[in-house]
């Protein structure tokens, strides 16, 4: 549970934390997954063109971060949908302990939920998700991530990754 995860993951101090969720389409019947590293607040998104099932977000979860260094790849928190009853095959894959929020507590994920909204411009509620090719996911989590962010005293999300992963992260 989150009560369990260490205390750098609260406080931010180390790289490496992330929260993920799905977004839902029209009657939840497409979605997409999110992912957010806490520090960088750099945005991963898994495309997940057919279904949302525990095997298909096991699937692009571990692929999405096979495409960091390990040290970018230390936890995960995620609320309690059905979606990941795989965590464990996760953790085994990617090295990374999997925590899950309180029931009904998406503010216990508060990046993640911030960057939900901010892909609610490119993904509306009530739309069929499914149709956004994976170029077109792309797409959208390059711009997010090299749009400057205050809370990085105007730094892109790219960038802030970028300089951790040169320190061989």
């Amino acid at each position: 549970m989150i009560h369990d995860r260490p205390v750098e993951v609260e406080d931010r101090a180390v790289a490496g934390h992330w929260e993920g969720d799905l977004i839902t389409g029209r009657q939840n019947r497409s979605a997409i997954g999110t992912l957010v590293e806490r520090t960088t607040r750099y945005v991963l998104l898994v495309h997940l063109p057919h279904d949302h099932t525990a095997d298909s977000t096991h699937d692009g979860v571990v692929a999405a971060m096979a495409t960091l260094p390990p040290g970018l790849r230390r936890s995960l928190t995620w609320d309690q949908g059905k979606e990941m009853a795989r965590h464990l095959q996760i953790t085994m894959a990617t090295a990374m302990s999997v925590y899950f929020c309180d029931p009904h507590s998406p503010w216990q994920r508060g990046t993640n939920e911030n960057s939900n909204g901010l892909l609610r411009d490119y993904f509306p509620k009530g739309t069929d998700l499914s149709v956004h090719p994976a170029e077109r996911l792309a797409q959208v989590q390059e711009e997010l991530n090299n749009r400057p962010r205050k809370i990085l005293d105007w730094q892109t999300p790219a960038a802030a990754l970028a300089t951790l992963k040169s320190r061989n992260l």
